[in-house]
């Protein structure tokens, strides 16, 4: 499943033929890259795949398997899981046994996994240690899994699974936020919604708290796209997410703006400077300082206005047709509309609302018995 205005593809597409990416933006496992975890000793957090999806079709089992080995027998680094498989992954790591004795038939990874340190094993792993199996925890303490979801219809699409799939710590990637997401009212298949944050599930009608969702979501992380073709965040929509997170004690990380920002809407000239002027026409300095105040308030002022809806509409932003200094710019309801501009990335920062958000939720172990 690729992404409009994917980032991945976008390099692996600049870079096809190099090292990094000799087939481009096919599928390619790097088996020399898999064991340098387990020469490192600081603690590390490393975001695995970060250019590709752990979970795609053509990623083979036995990649997956000696990559939660290497994860088991590291347990002083974290590692941070996303995907857009939500099916794939809940159903790998629902750790189900193949052997059908009495067994649901499915992977039993943590089986599989242990023969990562036998060397005739299709998932052997050099440098891991004998008796993996019985040394770990399930699930792996120190494997944060989570799935991306840009809007509504793809947080409904995907949280759920993550939701039913073990993790000690679950993830959702706003990243691109490109519509608004309500992740406490999530409609599930039998109509009833899930408060994703608290772990309830609720009746659609009474609003009553009748069962308790197979877990909850621990860290939410939002971000603007960026890139030529990128589309903006309205600032609602990042508002929105920080505050559901935030009343319900979850760990909110606002990563990025994005190419397109907020921006003031109006930045009026100095009445006074506009007064001098009108009386002195031709006055050549008064002119210069005038003209450079103009562009003074065009480069820090909004150029586009864009709707809370916009995601419904093809997300193009409305461009307005009177500066930021003329008295003609007419006021807008903040409550729907967002002046923005294109800053790049840089420029546009990652303060929401006056502060940045850097919450990350606390390294546990999750609840049960060691295997």
């Amino acid at each position: 499943m690729l992404t409009h205005n994917c980032y991945a593809a976008t390099i692996a597409h600049r870079f096809a033929g190099t090292k990094a990416y000799p087939n481009g933006f096919n599928i390619t496992v790097h088996p020399e890259r898999l064991t340098a975890p387990l020469r490192r000793r600081k603690p590390t957090t490393y975001f695995v795949n970060s250019m590709g999806d752990v979970f795609h079709d053509d990623v083979p089992d036995e990649a997956i398997v000696r990559m939660w080995a290497v994860m088991a027998a590291t347990p002083q680094h974290t590692y941070i899981v996303l995907t857009k498989r939500h099916g794939r992954m809940r159903s790998f790591l629902r750790d189900e046994c193949r052997c059908g004795a009495g067994h649901q038939p499915g992977i039993h990874l943590r089986s599989a996994m242990d023969w990562a340190s036998t060397p005739h094993s299709p998932t052997y792993v050099p440098g891991i240690e004998p008796g993996l199996y019985h040394r770990m925890r399930w699930p792996l303490p120190n494997v944060w899994l989570g799935v991306s979801a840009e809007d509504q219809r793809t947080a409904e699409l995907r949280i759920p699974a993550l939701l039913a799939t073990p993790a000690a710590v679950r993830v959702v990637s706003a990243e691109p936020l490109l519509g608004p997401v309500d992740l406490t009212r999530l409609k599930a298949r039998n109509g009833a919604h899930i408060d994703a944050l608290a772990g309830d599930v609720i009746h659609p009608v009474t609003g009553e708290i009748y069962a308790a969702a197979p877990g909850c979501i621990d860290w939410v992380i939002v971000g603007g796209e960026s890139g030529h073709r990128a589309r903006p965040m309205h600032p609602l929509w990042a508002r929105g997410l920080r505050d559901q997170t935030t009343s319900r004690g979850r760990a909110f990380f606002f990563k990025q703006w994005g190419s397109w920002g907020p921006a003031q809407h109006k930045v009026p000239v100095d009445p006074e400077l506009v007064e001098r002027w009108a009386a002195d026409r031709g006055d050549p300095a008064l002119v210069a300082e005038l003209n450079a105040a103009k562009a003074a308030s065009e480069a820090v002022g909004a150029t586009h206005g864009y709707a809370v809806w916009a995601d419904q509409y093809g997300w193009q932003p409305h461009e307005y047709s009177h500066r930021p200094w003329s008295v003609e710019r007419s006021s807008v309801d903040e409550s729907m509309h967002a002046s923005i501009r294109r800053w790049g990335v840089k420029a546009a920062g990652r303060e929401l609302d006056g502060r940045v958000h850097d919450d990350m939720p606390a390294r546990h172990a999750p609840a049960g018995a060691a295997s």
